[in-house]
């Protein structure tokens, strides 16, 4: 009985034991994080914000004619002959059909511009990632908007920001 006792906590202990040397390390990063304070982020962001107020304040102005027209024809309306203004409410339809049209497009350029930026900076990203993971016998990095609840000390945004600040100052992108 002593010896099935004696057995039995020994092979606790030696499960225990294994089980300690083959616990997988497994952090956590924060990369909107990474992305909005590290130097090459914010000079991704800054330059999609100037683009995208750019754009808007160009809009701005096109609306603000298409209106004024849209204004000049309703005014002149009783002088002009029906035909005339048929002819130039099609021709004020048209530009304000192609208007949406550019606007669209723009829009999603910008978006598809502001995608590429981001696999950009996340393809420069993985090898740092991978020798800091390599460094500190770290198996997984696991993106912290996929995590509910992690300890604080699996964080390793402030040190991956460090990092990054170092080795990349830019990101080139149109």
């Amino acid at each position: 009985m002593k010896l099935l006792k004696l057995l039995t906590i020994i092979f606790f202990i030696f499960i225990f034991n294994i089980s300690e040397i083959y616990a997988e390390k497994i952090v956590y990063i924060n990369m909107e994080k990474i992305m909005k304070q590290s130097k090459a982020g914010k000079q991704i962001i800054d330059k999609i914000s100037k683009s995208n107020e750019k754009n808007l304040s160009r809009f701005k102005k096109i609306e603000e004619d298409l209106k004024n027209q849209e204004q000049d024809l309703i005014s002149k309306k009783n002088v002009i002959s029906e035909n005339e203004f048929q002819t130039k409410l099609e021709n004020l339809k048209k530009k304000i059909s192609e208007y949406r049209a550019k606007r669209q497009n723009t829009i999603q350029e910008s978006t598809k511009k502001r995608v590429q930026a981001s696999a950009e900076f996340s393809q420069k990203i993985k090898p740092i990632l991978g020798d800091y993971a390599a460094e500190n016998n770290i198996s997984i990095i696991v993106q912290k908007k996929n995590i509910i609840m992690g300890k604080k000390e699996l964080d390793i945004t402030a040190d991956i920001l460090k990092i990054v600040d170092e080795k990349i100052a830019k990101i080139k992108f149109d």
